[in-house]
C-alpha cells in the first residue's frame, strides 16, 4: 500500500511536470525534517514522505510550488501569478501546511 501511494504521488509529479513543461530528471520521496520539498537546478525534486498521506490538494500545492521554481526561482509576483493560474487561491493550502508543520 505504501509503495502504491508513493507511486501515485510520483505519477502526479510527472503529470504536473508535463503540464508545466518542466523536465524533472529525478524524483525522490523521503523523510525530510525541515521542508516539504526541495528542487535543484539539475532537475532533481525531493518531497517529504508525509505528503503522500495528505489530501491531494496539499500535495498538488507542493508539487506545483517546486516545479514552478524551475522557471521562476523566487516567490515574486510572477511566481504568485503562476500559482494562482494553476491552483486558484493557493494561499489556503500554504496556510494549512504551515498550521500542521512542526518545521
Amino acid at each position: 500500500m505504501k509503495d502504491s501511494a508513493r507511486q501515485k504521488f510520483r505519477t502526479r509529479v510527472l503529470e504536473w511536470a508535463a503540464k508545466l513543461d518542466v523536465n524533472a530528471t529525478a524524483i525522490y520521496i523521503r523523510p525530510m525534517r525541515r521542508k516539504w520539498a526541495s528542487c535543484s537546478t539539475a532537475g532533481t525534486l525531493s518531497f517529504n514522505d508525509e505528503l503522500v498521506a495528505m489530501p491531494r490538494a496539499l500535495g498538488d500545492y507542493v508539487i506545483v510550488h517546486e516545479l514552478l521554481h524551475f522557471s521562476v526561482p523566487n516567490h515574486g509576483k510572477l511566481w504568485k501569478s503562476l500559482m494562482r493560474a494553476h491552483l486558484g487561491p493557493y494561499e489556503k493550502h500554504e496556510a494549512r501546511l504551515r498550521s500542521i508543520s512542526t518545521r
